[in-house]
């Protein structure tokens, strides 16, 4: 990664308070809103249509500033949950307040068409030019294997591709029921506005040709004309192993896999994560990077060689400090009791286990982990870390003046694991209760957690499986035995990946969608420092003004320069102020 990116990821990360851009959240000053104009593209793997309108303005593609006539910033999502840490926040918002955000003057706008369910978060891009005009941009990817460009203030259709090659077709669903009918584009996309003339947009796309062979590309498109900058790269993979039999060497084996986690941009480098589908079959916990300036592999981990499962599920995927190291949350699987004098698994197996990887050596490997006592048993009944998502929260200064660099874990049990990213804990042995964590909130939940948290202002803020949204406000660096404040609301399956919107640390609001699919979506908006204080919700207005149909489990909102994007079975709903 250019180290002036690295610079605008990291930075907004050391201090919350600041109006921050982070990994992800470009911030540009506005030239206006601009509008569509003819253009084409294509793509080396499928195709792609556009639509017309006229402008004459001009822009940067390169996420720099420039001064229009009002002066408004605008403010790029370029990742998952905004930065590499997974915050959650978009701290430069000055059109959405809490005065603003209510059934009078905020709700539905539009609803951008889509092919099929919109699991991946929408990204963003602002002052980017197309065909000559300039436009802010929302990028959506679907599970039919297609990426489209909208404008995001006019909802114009810039461009659309189909990742598909000839003869293919999106996955089936693998006779599992996690995502249905079909299999495209599960994981969140990412964007670097430096590589490439104009910036280039990753996307992991999963099809199946007419001989019935399942395949995975990693694809890197224009941003203006979403075609293939680079030739696309099918997913494969060996690692030292034994798993399943194995002799010696554990392949990657296409059918098994979905790419769930977001992708993340690190170091030069688009990393990957791997879930199975369902726990169906012979599958492990594959992490596997390519260089992002052309798409050869770089790295390659596979965190069971000699055991299995412990797949990678979280929506976040990935995240990273300001290190350099990476975080991730790996779901049921065998991991080894037996341990080396460092305290590592002996068979290099962490099924269960949260692990903080380096690349210090130039080979990604696991630096440090933590299992909780009895990681096995829990594995064997299916209640594991791995349906949670990793939060690096900012620095934090405990009672003795200590600085404390923490992350949150959470999954399918009843507990909340603050854990020291200098020192995670290890494996402690098969005592009961015996985590030698930093911080452990035994019986917190009453249902798992299959969403992702998200950090501001000095708290923590999730909703799991049929739980309330609820605020855990650190104090001295540690999080309360219960919630600061909660929600009346609860969130049915899978309880809510929420986003934050503020003006630096003002003007806050926290979002939440009830996903539930089979029943009404619902979008709501919530006082950050009391739950209990709702904004907006959309079911407030008249004559289901803002109801935008069924929910779709995987979706997170994304908050971008006063808009409000949700995913749904088959398009992005746009909320604004009326």
């Amino acid at each position: 990664m250019p180290r002036l990116l690295r610079v605008l990821i990291t930075l907004p990360l050391l201090s919350f308070t600041l109006a921050a851009c982070g990994p992800g959240t470009v911030p540009v000053t506005s030239d206006g809103d601009g509008s569509s104009s003819t253009s084409s593209s294509s793509s080396s793997s499928g195709s792609s249509s556009s639509s017309s309108g006229s402008s004459s303005t001009s822009s940067s593609s390169s996420g720099s500033s420039s001064t229009s006539s009002s002066g408004a910033v605008t403010t790029d999502v370029l990742t998952y949950h905004n930065d590499v840490m997974r915050s959650g926040q978009y701290l430069t918002e000055t059109t959405l307040t809490p005065g603003n955000v209510t059934s009078a003057s905020f709700g539905l706008l539009h609803q951008l068409p889509a092919d099929g369910l919109v699991d991946a978060a929408p990204l963003v891009v602002t002052s980017l030019t197309i065909g000559g005009a300039v436009h802010n941009v929302v990028y959506v990817a679907t599970e039919n294997d297609s990426v489209y460009a909208y404008d995001a203030n006019t909802y114009a259709l810039l461009k659309q591709v189909s990742l598909l090659g000839s003869g293919e077709t999106p996955s089936d669903s693998r006779s599992c029921n996690q995502v249905v009918p079909q299999i495209g584009i599960t994981s969140t996309p990412v964007i670097d506005r430096s590589a490439g003339p104009n910036g280039t947009i990753f996307v992991v796309a999963m099809s199946k040709n007419s001989a019935g062979t399942y395949i995975h590309r990693i694809h890197a498109l224009d941003l203006t004309t979403l075609a293939d900058r680079l030739t696309p790269v099918v997913v494969q993979a060996i690692y030292p192993g034994t798993a399943y039999g194995a002799a010696g060497q554990v392949g990657f084996v296409p059918d098994q896999y979905k790419e769930r986690g977001a992708l993340l941009l690190d170091q030069g480098q688009i990393f990957t994560s791997w879930a199975s589908n369902c726990d169906d079959g012979q599958y492990n916990g594959w992490i596997i990077a390519y260089d992002e300036t052309a798409l050869s592999q770089t790295q390659v981990l596979n965190l069971t060689p000699n055991a299995s499962q412990g797949g990678i599920w979280d929506v976040a995927g990935l995240a990273v400090d300001s290190e350099g190291s990476i975080y991730t949350l790996l779901g049921n699987g065998i991991f080894d009791t037996t341990l080396t004098a460092a305290g590592l698994p002996v068979n290099h197996d962490y099924g269960n286990a949260a692990v903080r990887l380096s690349l210090a050596s130039g080979t990604l490997a696991v630096a440090d982990y933590f299992a909780t006592w009895n990681t096995n048993a829990e594995s064997g009944s299916d209640v594991d870390l791995g349906s949670g998502s990793p939060l690096l929260l900012p620095d934090q200064v405990d009672a003795s003046g200590t600085t404390r660099h923490l992350m949150l874990a959470a999954g399918k049990n009843d507990s909340l694991y603050l854990l020291d990213r200098d020192n995670m804990g290890k494996y402690n042995g098969n005592v009961a209760n015996s985590d030698n964590i930093y911080q452990e909130l035994s019986g917190a939940l009453a249902h798992g957690i299959y969403s992702a948290p998200v950090y501001f202002n000095g708290s923590i803020y999730f909703a799991e499986v049929g739980g309330t949204l609820k605020q855990y406000a650190l104090a001295a660096a540690r999080m309360p035995a219960t919630p600061t404040s909660q929600s009346s609301a609860s969130f049915a399956y899978p309880g809510a990946s929420p986003a934050i919107s503020a003006n630096g640390s003002s003007s806050a609001i926290v979002w939440a969608v009830e996903s539930s699919t089979g029943s009404a979506a619902v979008l709501h908006a919530y006082d950050p420092a009391n739950l209990a204080t709702e904004y907006y919700n959309s079911t407030q207005a008249a004559g289901s003004r803002d109801a935008f149909g069924n929910g779709n489990k995987y979706i997170t909102p994304v908050i971008a320069n006063g808009k409000v994007f949700v995913g749904t079975p088959s398009s992005v709903a746009v909320f604004g102020l009326l």
